[in-house]
């Protein structure tokens, strides 16, 4: 799938979580829906649990693909963007891309891309306070010139070859997740070093511009060996930048509305493409409330992930607002009208597009209310 030119119709990718079916090492939880059915409200008025429509699901079944499929191109996701996890050659949650997503052999096609999740996801869930710390150094994702070499190898034979894949002037689409984090860890001359390799191994293979890179997660005050990061991202080689879930204060209020948060982030939107002189496009959350992954402690909201915070007044309509929003500001500012959304199915995080009890299809009809509109 080719993205389309500026002034074009209108295009939105969304995220895709492989954690739903069982999962080895997780001794504790054998899969996240124990956490997300068995939710309780943390608070007076807190909505918990969030349960899908149909109930929960395997999402390494090729019969879930098929129907998440079916579902997306209905209401208007022009693409999945899939987590995918790597470190050093050993790959984790892959069983839903790769033995489902791509070996459904009946069902609809969709396009896709995948984005690299450079931390390793959680062996143990729910969440308890010990340790203090919000990511372990365990889940950050080392890497070097060499290893991102060979991820980018592997993804091009198992996934930017594939006839499906998204791709912006022939090049793949291909985000890093925390991209702060790989700058930090290769250095600036490095991860420049890493990405023209990655870029002349993939025109070799036949991409005339090699590869479109897209940095997730990018911020407006930090620093990265002594420079502004958010400046550092086109020197190093990435093509664009966007966010994952751009919405809460993380050390904010304990509860944070909806509505005057996607109008604060939304007049940030032409800060982060002025700063970094590179295209940005938005991502648009339907909410955050990532209590399902906590362990409870009565009447006690420790200030650290994932208790803290929660966002409240979340709705379809206010969503499909700034979707709207989010879509005519890249179509005027960057290369394509496109909108990233977070997501299709983060149920424990409380960002998801998929039908559920409380609000029917009411997600997924205004992701195609804010494309026609």
């Amino acid at each position: 799938m080719e993205l389309m030119a500026r002034g074009e119709r209108p295009t939105v990718g969304a995220y895709y979580y492989c954690g739903w079916h069982r999962v080895s090492g997780r001794p504790h939880c054998l899969t996240e829906w124990e956490l997300v059915v068995g939710a309780v409200p943390r608070f007076r008025g807190h909505v918990q649990p969030h349960v899908p429509l149909l109930g929960p699901y395997d999402d390494s079944s090729p019969a879930t693909l098929r129907l998440q499929k079916w579902l997306a191109r209905s209401f208007g996701i022009d693409f999945f963007c899939f987590g995918v996890f790597w470190d050093h050659g050993v790959r984790y949650l892959e069983a839903p891309l790769d033995e489902a997503f791509l070996r459904e052999e009946m069902g609809p096609s969709l396009p896709f891309c995948v984005m690299w999740a450079n931390r390793l996801p959680r062996k143990v869930l729910p969440v308890r306070v010990r340790p203090k710390v919000v990511i372990e150094e365990s889940r950050r994702v080392r890497t070097d010139i060499r290893d991102f070499l060979s991820m980018v190898m592997e993804f091009e034979r198992l996934y930017f070859s594939h006839p499906d894949y998204v791709t912006m002037g022939g090049a793949p689409l291909f985000l890093i997740f925390d991209s702060t984090f790989f700058i930090r860890e290769l250095g600036i001359q490095g991860a420049r070093e890493a990405i023209q390799g990655a870029r002349a191994y993939l025109i070799k293979k036949g991409y005339p511009r090699g590869l479109y890179l897209v940095a997730v997660n990018p911020v407006l005050d930090t620093t990265i060996h002594g420079e502004r990061a958010i400046e550092i991202y086109g020197k190093v080689g990435f093509d664009a930048i966007t966010h994952y879930v751009y919405l809460p204060h993380w050390k904010g209020e304990y509860l944070q509305d909806y509505v005057e948060l996607m109008e604060e982030r939304a007049k940030e939107w032409g800060l982060f493409k002025q700063q970094s002189q590179l295209p940005y496009f938005p991502s648009v959350a339907t909410g955050w409330d990532a209590t399902p992954r906590a362990a409870v402690y009565k009447n006690i909201h420790p200030r650290r992930y994932p208790w803290w915070p929660v966002v409240v007044g979340n709705n379809p309509v206010a969503f499909g607002h700034y979707l709207g929003e989010a879509l005519d500001f890249s179509r005027e500012n960057a290369p394509c009208s496109l909108a990233f959304v977070a997501s299709w199915n983060e149920w424990s995080e409380g960002h998801y597009l998929e039908p559920c009890t409380q609000w029917g299809f009411g997600w997924l009809s205004s992701v195609r209310a804010a494309k026609e509109g």
